[in-house]
């Protein structure tokens, strides 16, 4: 638990007694690759810490895995849309790879937000994040080209090529995987 403490005081301090409150409502939860923590229809009543591994945001349209993000150590994720509408989800959560998360309901979520002000206001900075992350990611779809968007990918997130199947990275990017390989081979007869 020392990565999630240590993650939430990245965004706000919180007193030693407000986080061990805080904490004993979080569950450790594991997840062998290729296993589901959310599909469409389904209600999403937990957000999530990845202390370890990888989990795919994505949905499918028209039988075309559409990747919305990829979540790696360090992340807080839901499906953040169906979450606070209290819907059914559209998307898909999967374990890209055997995954350690934490979890914690959301009506224990409302029960730490409701005893510190500190875990609150980390709650609210963790949200804004998230609606900014959101957003930087459609103007990347919309304004970088597809090789700016690799370039960019590959400069912040590296590892993410060594730990998730390629023709992921292309739907994330908003590519084909053949549209994904002509840039890599463009880019290394460059070199």
């Amino acid at each position: 638990m020392e990565d999630l403490k240590k993650t939430i005081r990245s965004f706000t301090h919180v007193s030693d007694s407000d986080m061990e409150f805080g904490l004993q409502f979080f569950k450790k939860e594991i997840f062998k690759k290729g296993a589901f923590l959310l599909k469409p229809d389904q209600f999403i009543n937990d957000f999530y810490f990845v202390k370890q591994g990888c989990v795919s945001y994505y949905t499918v349209e028209n039988g075309t895995i559409r990747v919305m993000e990829f979540f790696t150590e360090g992340y807080f994720f839901t499906d953040l849309y169906a979450y606070i509408q209290e819907i059914p989800s559209e998307s898909y959560l999967e374990a890209t790879e055997d995954s350690v998360v934490y979890s914690i309901s959301k009506i224990d979520q409302q029960k730490v937000f409701d005893h510190s002000h500190q875990l609150e206001r980390f709650g609210r900075l963790s949200m804004q994040r998230t609606f900014v992350i959101n957003f930087q990611r459609i103007n990347q779809l919309r304004n970088l080209s597809n090789q700016e968007r690799y370039l960019q990918l590959l400069e912040k997130r590296p590892s993410l090529f060594q730990r998730v199947p390629q023709y992921l990275i292309a739907s994330y990017l908003g590519l084909t995987p053949v549209g994904l390989s002509k840039i890599r081979k463009r880019l290394s007869e460059k070199r």
